[in-house]
């Protein structure tokens, strides 16, 4: 387990007493049915019909447990510190002999045992929704890119894993890619992050940009939240350029896989330029048409 999330693991409640709390939200059919809808809208395919049924159950997997942990973190009623930690002791069921208590997580055990996957990425992503309850700027990128580290680059470890083709240069050219991933996702969400009390723009290029936080609250965004947007941008493309070179790495399936994330992202990012950035009128998404070019020009100029 990362050092901070060992350090911060069960933080209102310890060893099983939190499995003693009414925690019927994480199984209900309301919550289940979100977390399949959620999929649809995605930036990218979360599982390609394309690839190996096997690979498919395992990615919507880790996926459902990705999507339930977040959701705890931004919409669950009551004590989500205290949700989290139900989901953090259930991590550790998925190995031995143990039956996981929520559904989700009993889902996902199948994966674990076959895929041979570490436990560390899955309570890392528990550790960033329980980091979003009490942490809401970031004074600055390092500190947000940071914070991706357990938010988004756990999921690249566990695709990897998948596929079993996980190595020290692949898993570092993934971290670029889900960063990068992660990146554009709040860069879609700034009016509704904004409007939970959340602003991942880190706060030293809000200044650099002379932007408010008001400023995040109006119709339409300025020039000056336009300029920033433009440059905030330019760094995820940096990073999902970079780390597109994983797919050229890849063989079959694992190689599809990660055309449509990185795809996803790519075709995320130039919507935001066609909407010139504005993304207080709504947050721009690429369709379906986009997502599929923008992986098919990933997929050539990677073999070629």
């Amino acid at each position: 387990m990362s050092q901070a999330a060992s350090g911060a693991r069960r933080s209102s409640s310890t060893g099983t007493s939190a499995a003693g709390d009414d925690h019927g939200w994480l199984d209900s059919a309301a919550t289940l049915a979100t977390i399949e809808a959620k999929s649809a809208r995605e930036n990218f395919s979360v599982a390609s019909r394309l690839l190996p049924r096997r690979a498919r159950r395992h990615l919507l997997a880790i996926y459902a447990f990705a999507r339930l942990v977040d959701d705890v973190g931004d919409e669950a009623p009551g004590n989500r510190g205290q949700l989290l930690d139900v989901v953090d002791d259930d991590i550790d069921r998925l190995v031995g002999d143990a039956v996981p208590r929520i559904a989700v997580l009993r889902a996902l055990a199948p994966t674990v045992r076959e895929c041979h996957l570490p436990l560390d990425p899955f309570h890392r992503l528990v550790e960033a929704n329980r980091r979003d309850q009490t942490v809401h700027r970031y004074p600055d990128f390092a500190t947000l890119r940071e914070y991706c580290t357990l938010s988004a680059n756990p999921v690249g470890h566990l695709v990897l894993g998948v596929f079993d083709v996980a190595t020290a240069d692949r898993l570092a050219l993934s971290d670029d890619v889900c960063t990068s991933l992660q990146l554009v996702e709040h860069w879609q969400d700034v009016a509704e992050d904004a409007a939970s009390g959340r602003i991942y723009l880190p706060q030293e290029d809000m200044a650099r940009f002379g932007v408010a936080e008001a400023d995040l609250r109006a119709e339409h965004a300025g020039s000056g939240l336009r300029r920033l947007l433009a440059f905030e941008v330019a760094r995820a493309q940096a990073l999902l350029t970079r780390g597109a070179r994983l797919v050229g790495s890849l063989p079959g399936p694992a190689r599809l896989a990660v055309a449509g994330f990185a795809g996803g992202g790519q075709a995320a990012l130039d919507a935001l330029a066609v909407a010139d950035f504005d993304v207080l009128a709504g947050a721009p998404k690429a369709g379906p048409g986009a997502i599929l070019a923008a992986t098919g020009r990933l997929l050539l100029r990677r073999s070629a």
